[in-house]
């Protein structure tokens, strides 16, 4: 049973590629992405970006072709970081690091020592 009893017939799939027309909203948008750290939904999102800015345009600047950048996008094996790195270079992107919040270190850590003393 859904959570919610709503009647889509008169609405169409959401297309992020759509909105994602300036380096800032695709940078949030990937950044966002990554936050669920599920590789898929990144995936999702780097293949939303490259139908925005042209899958051939994207693919030749990444230095493949049309069939091998949809190959990487539809996910399921792993793909290595080398091919994400150029990827992300050739949609003018760049993964950067940087702390994360007090709060979410504090859990992660308790979790890791929770963890430990399963063994």
């Amino acid at each position: 049973m859904p959570i919610l009893d709503l009647d889509t017939s008169g609405t169409s799939i959401y297309e992020a590629s759509r909105f994602l027309d300036s380096p800032e909203t695709i940078s949030a948008y990937l950044a966002q992405s990554m936050k669920s750290q599920d590789p898929q939904v990144l995936m999702k999102a780097l293949a939303e970006v490259a139908k925005a800015q042209g899958v051939n345009k994207v693919a030749e600047s990444a230095g493949g072709n049309r069939e091998s950048l949809y190959k990487t996008l539809k996910g399921g094996s792993k793909t290595r970081y080398e091919t994400i790195q150029k990827l992300m270079l050739a949609l003018g992107v760049e993964m950067t690091v940087q702390p994360i919040a007090a709060v979410a270190v504090k859990k992660t850590a308790s979790a890791r020592r929770a963890g430990a003393g399963k063994s």
